[in-house]
């Protein structure tokens, strides 16, 4: 990669237009990279079709929904109801990402390529769910609209650091949180369909993962400064959806993603991967926000140490009842 002035490690002078430039060969290799290994598929052949039927409405013979038709666990249909939410809001993802990398060179190409990728997670989970009525389809529609009238506005729209930072760890987020919503499901078709999801989610987290390292390579302060601030404000996506802090907290008790999973198989390994928390010859503002991340990632521990003993007193509890 060739670097023109401002020079190695100095913050001053590094704006977006002037990083997003440094970086455009990175980018360029990483999506080639990803070309070569990411595999094609077809959201239709995930899909269990032959479980499909009318439902009421322009059908006369249509069946309305009722839970007993569902195969799927409670906390698996919570799940993927947030989950699937989430995906809805593409468009958003899309204008949010093309305004901050543009939609000229590779950065472009990228930009196209991963909503492309994306598009398919929408298309097939609302598949799975209208066919195998796994979720009632009245409902999913109405929180579908309420949720995409808000749209949705990044918390790192400001600086595209921010932005290569937050999707670096939020791909990975959205990865476990799909694979594990698959295996607390109760259904082998959903966890295989979401299977193939999370291994398109960890494709893109290791493009941005790659991208940052780069950063850190070019501009290490400012960099490190990004990655605190995302850490430490993190937020999923689908924030503002309808019930959403009521059903985080029921996902966070089914184990599908709380702050245990989020400090260990979230942060700690792309942390880990780059070595954050090793990095030398930073600068006042840079060596402040390692040490704060570290400071930060230390109490996230504790906090996570308190939520698995109370989860555990939890189990306990309910495994005494159905033993009584």
């Amino acid at each position: 990669m060739t670097l023109t002035s401002p020079h190695l490690g100095s913050s001053a002078g590094w704006t977006d237009a002037r990083l997003l430039h440094a970086l455009e060969e990175v980018v360029e290799q990483e999506l080639n990279r990803h070309l070569k290994v990411t595999k094609d598929w077809m959201p239709h052949e995930y899909v269990p079709w032959s479980d499909g039927r009318n439902f009421p409405g322009f059908f006369e013979d249509g069946e309305a929904w009722d839970p007993s038709q569902s195969k799927v666990t409670d906390i698996g249909k919570i799940a993927l109801v947030v989950n699937l939410l989430t995906e809805d809001n593409l468009p958003s993802y899309h204008h949010e990402i093309a305004t901050l990398f543009g939609r000229d060179g590779a950065w472009g190409t990228w930009v196209h390529r991963w909503t492309a990728e994306e598009g398919r997670h929408g298309i097939v989970m609302r598949d799975y769910l209208l066919a195998s009525r796994a979720v009632d389809p009245d409902k999913l529609e109405q929180f579908r609209m309420s949720h995409m009238s808000e749209g949705f506005e990044s918390d790192n729209r400001h600086s595209m650091l921010h932005s290569v930072a937050y999707v670096s760890f939020q791909e990975l987020a959205t990865r476990i949180s799909h694979r594990n919503t698959g295996h607390q499901s109760g259904d082998p078709v959903c966890d295989r369909m979401l299977a193939r999801i999370a291994a398109d989610e960890n494709l893109h987290m290791i493009f941005y993962r790659n991208l940052l390292a780069a950063a850190f390579e070019i501009a290490p302060d400012l960099t490190m400064q990004a990655v605190r601030d995302v850490v430490v404000n993190f937020r999923m996506p689908g924030h503002g959806m309808p019930g959403f802090e009521r059903a985080a907290a029921q996902m966070a008790i089914g184990e599908i993603y709380n702050m245990r999973i989020h400090h260990d198989d979230v942060l700690a390994p792309v942390l880990r991967f780059l070595k954050v928390l090793q990095i030398d010859g930073l600068g006042p503002e840079g060596l402040k926000a390692q040490e704060e991340l570290g400071l930060y990632m230390n109490g996230l521990d504790a906090e996570a140490t308190k939520f698995d003993e109370k989860l555990a007193a939890r189990k306990a509890r309910m495994a005494a009842r159905a033993a009584g």
